[in-house]
């Protein structure tokens, strides 16, 4: 595997994909000191964003279907350049999910696509800004992703909330060097339940969760209520926030970091990162499409890569 080499898809060929992943890659080689040498773009016929090898997956006739054809292509040919080494690294630009389901794909998203294609037993979606206005970075694993929120009870439990626990301490321990992270566990409900006034979870599933994790070594802590485990990662008391789901914790992470965020799913054989936003169909076109969050999951991809085949080295 090339340390050095990186993979980036394109994304939905109706969106921003094409053209921030462009700018983002310039502005990222001005700023950055020992960029990858070598970086692959993937996607459809006629879109090569000129910066290096080009590896067009397929033609693109401008409906839907063949937009979430494309996208899933482009998808399966980074993930094919990660498994055979050809990369160490995989970004992603943002893809229409509705646009999968129009190509036959039964994927919800890049999260769960990827863990298909990679035959991943357990992955996580982390969302992380590492630069914030606040001073501390801020990480926030979602426990549940792209599911219904009525389906959330059912899915939290505490084999869930152990098994993530542990997959985002190891991640946390390679890819980020912190020795011993700190990690707070938001609660489901409203005031973690006021000791059972508004819902069994935080003591039915979170506190034996939580017991569990430490005595498996973790330095897991909560539930905390979600009105105040933000503001208290953002001061530095924790390195990283497990949310129960989705828009629990999505919304504080992207109203403190939008433009500066980076998805990486946690567990895949390579990195993967992605850009915190979607398609913007609607700024196509328009010269208003901002690159920053495509700069920082290029940078935080490269950061990750070359931590993670340190830690290799360093147990070799």
């Amino acid at each position: 595997m090339s340390v050095d080499a990186l993979a980036l898809t394109l994304g939905d060929p109706r969106g921003i994909g094409p053209e921030i992943v462009s700018r983002a890659v310039r502005l990222w080689r001005e700023t950055e000191e020992g960029t990858p040498r070598d970086l692959i773009a993937v996607g459809p016929d006629g879109y090569d964003p000129g910066f290096g090898r080009y590896e067009a997956v397929a033609s693109f006739d401008g409906s839907e279907a063949s937009a979430g054809s494309v996208s899933a292509g482009s998808i399966e040919r980074a993930v094919a350049l990660a498994l055979d080494g050809t990369v160490a690294g995989v970004v992603t630009a943002p893809i229409h999910k509705p646009a999968l389901r129009s190509a036959g794909l039964s994927d919800p998203g890049h999260t769960e696509m990827l863990q298909r294609l990679t035959g991943s037993p357990e992955v996580g979606m982390l969302m992380a800004a590492e630069k914030t206005d606040f001073g501390a970075p801020l990480r926030v694993l979602l426990a549940t992703t792209h599911v219904a929120l009525r389906r959330v009870p059912d899915l939290l439990d505490q084999a869930l909330l152990v098994s993530q626990g542990k997959l985002l301490n190891a991640s946390l321990v390679a890819g980020w060097n912190i020795a011993t992270p700190r990690i707070a566990l938001c609660s489901l409900n409203p005031h973690a339940s006021d000791e059972g006034l508004f819902g069994t979870e935080e003591s039915r599933i979170f506190a034996p969760a939580i017991e569990e994790l430490r005595d498996s070594g973790v330095e897991a802590e909560g539930p905390f209520p979600a009105d105040t485990v933000f503001a208290r990662a953002l001061k530095g008391e924790f390195d990283a926030v497990i949310a129960p789901y989705h828009d629990v914790g999505m919304a504080p992470f992207k109203t403190v970091t939008f433009g500066k965020g980076v998805n990486v799913t946690l567990g895949l054989p390579f990195v993967r990162t992605s850009p915190d936003h979607g398609t913007a169909f609607d700024l196509v076109g328009t010269g208003r499409a901002d690159p920053s969050s495509m700069v920082e999951a290029i940078r935080m991809a490269s950061h990750l890569v070359k931590n993670r085949f340190d830690t290799l080295a360093t147990r070799t």
